[in-house]
């Protein structure tokens, strides 16, 4: 599609910060809400963007949005998703946390546990948590993907394999709405497949965003889980699955 250029720099800010926001934009250039609905609406008629209430997010159907754009994407939604599943992990426990910007939201939720044993691929939940005399904090070898922090690659497979733990706390890129599991580094998907062959309980983490987005390569399926933690979810599939599976299905928004 041809665009404006008000339009192009509404894809570009969306690349960026993940997400775009109808006022927001308004306020930027000086337009009224109701320009901004129509620029958004003509975008996402194009697959350019994908329309969310109140504004529209960046597709990303092969390429993940910045890692610190996804850190600011829904931030309060998951430090309450994060508060819930540190909620359902007693002290005395081990588990696995993988990458992610909501895992690192349960990471920081976990501080005031005691005697838990956390093995990661993660390093950013290992830098926050290896200060904790209280939690053991055990790291994946393999290779460190710059970008955000994440250790990927079959020596990390190889490693995760050793353990077997009570709990994995998980995060996603996208949920389909049949429930598939995605992501978009196939090397990252290994690593999630092994943490949760090799856990006796699967949480789930994830913001409803994710139910807007798409991603290329598959981890598996929301059946395989036994808790999902999300702020809200919008889709009757999705409560179905849940329920036909025995998934526990918590939702934070009030």
């Amino acid at each position: 599609m041809l665009l404006t250029r008000r339009q192009a720099e509404i894809v570009a800010l969306a690349k960026e910060q993940g997400r775009v926001l109808v006022d927001e934009l308004a306020t930027r250039f000086s337009v009224t809400p109701q320009t901004i609905r129509k620029d958004l609406n003509d975008l996402c008629d194009g697959r350019a963007l994908t329309r969310i209430h109140g504004g529209a997010i960046f597709p990303s159907g092969n390429e993940n949005v910045k890692y610190e754009a996804r850190r600011s994407i829904a931030a309060s939604e998951k430090q309450a998703i994060g508060r819930a599943a540190a909620a359902l992990i007693p002290d005395n426990s081990s588990l696995f946390i993988n990458i992610g910007t909501t895992t690192e939201a349960v990471g920081e939720a976990l501080t005031d546990h005691r005697e838990l044993m956390v093995i990661t691929n993660n390093i950013n939940v290992a830098n926050r948590l290896r200060v904790f005399p209280s939690i053991e904090v055990v790291i994946a070898g393999g290779v460190v993907r710059g970008a955000d922090g994440g250790i990927v690659g079959e020596a990390a497979v190889d490693f995760i394999r050793q353990f077997k733990v009570d709990f994995a706390v998980i995060g996603v890129s996208a949920i389909d709405g049949d429930g598939a599991l995605l992501d978009f580094d196939f090397r990252e998907v290994k690593v999630a497949q092994a943490i949760m062959a090799n856990a006796r309980h699967v949480i789930l983490v994830s913001d409803s965003s994710k139910f807007e987005r798409t991603a290329p390569v598959r981890i598996g399926h929301l059946s395989q889980v036994h808790t999902f933690i999300t702020d809200r979810c919008p889709l009757d599939a999705i409560r179905t699955i849940c329920a036909e599976n025995d998934v526990n299905l918590i939702e934070t928004a009030p």
